[in-house]
């Protein structure tokens, strides 16, 4: 081949462009040198974004792709590398969002000479994501890229990952197969409409029900099917609930809305609704245990029909009376003409009398603790001055920690579509703040808020020197209340409150963040919580609040198995 083949690395740079990439979230390394070479001289229009950490990379990209509906990509090297970001991919793929990490190797000759970083990569990532592959050859890479991006975009999307041997970075690529569709940068990409006989059947089934409740998971916001179930509440005045991922698919404001349930952000009232439903509709939802309470409600014996992209999920945890496969989107609008066709034929379910009672008894038992003035502050108050002080379009990102059950629970969602999410498929600490690094870059100009406990700022501190570097406007959270509070909680309500190894000493967040150039504010009075907020959220740069709070092991956190 001629030596002005673009090499591999160049190849691959060319076809992330070729996919619609525009930024990409990571850290350097020394296998990463052609990479990074590539990055330099061909990766005009794409914004790299220098990264302290592998794991945050993974989460940017996360909360990149969440907000922006393009793949995250995030890269990074080999050995360590690799294994750091593997938490993000694992979060990603799970919550079927498309990130691709694009980790480099070693040289292939160099495997099994106990070389520096040598790891077998494909070994690791498998069990990981929805795609992975270690690109041996050079001539393989195009096809490869191309793979990875269909499988990300298409169906139930996930994560992918990429390894880049430092010998494949420099080999030769022939031009003529380095091309990509701009489409599958996108998701969902190639939506299916499901079979028309099951619309059918699901009409049917709606049709004899006398209080049927929906529940939507995650694929409601990621198929783009807001607008479609706002009209299906309003035709049908049909209830509808979320889970914790399923955030956004319909408006608070919307009388037929229920806010979330389950076990993580749900309400005796929520649970209630649950429990009088005669027939459970899941949207895009994998039925689990967080959802059901441990598939305690709905009720074993309620009538149950499913609808979700992936049919591997659909009857999973429930005998299931009607199965509709495809795009939520899709199989709703479907559904709505149906509808329009049995014109007067479904009689209206109440909807919007049981959305109103849930919310009357979630406000009678949330504003008390929501006007408290003590100190320490607590969580409710912290959501309630959150929820005034952001516009309809902000994005809230919480930690999976003490921020999500109350941001579940009670922050308003005035708006449908992503805008407020946590990383609850595996929940693990440190997400929140490289997350909203990462939809800053998505949704440019909105006000983006990260809320982490303090157990979560020590993992993820390093990055907020990430946020004064790239002046990203992100105002960040951190509820102080100097303990690893979600365990603590689950050792008062299961173990006889024999609290161990869950305390630490408190940390003065604000001085730390004040450091790397953040600006900060301390609040543990709640009268002056609304002020320092709103200045935070004034700064034309990174700024932090620092709130000292009521522990979770004493406050009445919205989870079931604490409340029992």
């Amino acid at each position: 081949m001629s030596s002005n083949l673009p090499n591999g690395a160049q190849a691959m740079v060319r076809l992330l462009r070729a996919h619609g990439v525009e930024h990409i979230f990571g850290l350097c390394g020394d296998t990463s040198l052609p990479f990074y070479d590539a990055l330099f001289q061909e990766g005009a229009g794409i914004t790299h974004v220098l990264t302290r950490d592998e794991r945050s990379a993974a989460y940017m990209a996360d909360g990149y792709a969440r907000v922006s509906g393009r793949v995250g990509v995030c890269e990074g090297p080999s050995g360590g590398g690799a294994t750091y970001i593997a938490p993000g991919l694992v979060e990603a793929n799970e919550s079927s969002v498309p990130v691709l990490a694009i980790t480099t190797d070693i040289a292939t000759t160099s495997r099994g000479r106990y070389a520096l970083t040598d790891l077998d990569q494909q070994a690791l990532f498998r069990p990981l994501t929805k795609w992975n592959s270690v690109i041996d050859s050079a001539v393989l890479l195009p096809r490869a890229v191309r793979a990875a991006f269909r499988a990300m975009t298409t169906g139930r999307p996930g994560s992918a990952h990429l390894g880049l041997p430092f010998d494949v970075q420099r080999a030769p690529v022939d031009a003529g197969e380095i091309w990509g569709d701009a489409a599958l940068g996108r998701y969902p990409a190639w939506p299916c409409s499901p079979d028309p006989r099951s619309i059918e059947a699901l009409f049917e089934a709606l049709a004899s029900a006398r209080s049927p409740v929906i529940v939507c998971g995650g694929g409601v916001v990621i198929s783009g099917a807001e607008a479609a179930l706002a009209a299906l509440a309003r035709t049908l005045d049909i209830a509808v609930a979320t889970t914790v991922s399923g955030q956004g698919s319909l408006a608070h404001s919307q009388p037929q809305s229920l806010g979330v349930v389950g076990s993580n952000g749900g309400v005796p009232a929520t649970r209630a609704a649950l429990e009088q439903a005669d027939l459970v509709w899941f949207i895009g939802c994998r039925a689990g245990s967080v959802t059901t309470e441990r598939w305690r409600f709905p009720r074993p014996g309620t009538r149950i029909v499913h609808l979700d992209v992936d049919p591997m999920v659909i009857g999973a945890n429930y005998a299931t009376e009607v199965a509709v496969c495809g795009d939520a989107r899709l199989a709703l609008e479907a559904l709505l003409a149906v509808l329009g066709e049995h014109d007067g034929k479904l009689p209206a379910f109440g909807g919007a009398a049981l959305g109103e009672r849930t919310r009357v008894a979630k406000r009678a038992a949330f504003e008390p603790l929501a006007a408290s003035d003590d100190s320490p502050v607590r969580p409710e108050r912290l959501v309630r001055e959150l929820s005034a002080a952001l516009g309809d379009d902000a994005v809230l990102v919480a930690d999976p920690g003490t921020p999500c059950p109350y941001v579940s629970a009670f922050y308003d969602i005035r708006t449908p579509g992503r805008s407020v999410f946590s990383n609850r498929a595996h929940g693990a600490l440190g997400y929140s703040l490289a997350a909203a690094i990462g939809a800053s870059y998505a949704r440019p100009g909105a006000q983006v808020v990260s809320v982490m406990g303090d157990g979560s700022f020590g993992f993820t501190c390093g990055e907020l020197e990430t946020a004064v570097r790239t002046a990203r406007p992100v105002t960040f959270v951190v509820v102080s209340n100097a303990s690893y509070g979600w365990i603590k909680a689950g050792q008062k309500a299961g173990f006889g409150a024999r609290y161990f190894a869950v305390d630490f000493n408190r940390t003065e967040h604000a001085a730390v963040a004040e450091a790397f150039g953040v600006r900060s504010w301390k609040v543990d009075d709640p009268r002056r919580l609304r002020a320092a907020l709103d200045a935070a959220l004034a700064h034309d740069g990174p700024s932090l609040v620092d709130v000292v709070c009521q522990p979770l092991h004493e406050a009445r956190a919205p989870v079931s198995e604490w409340i029992a």
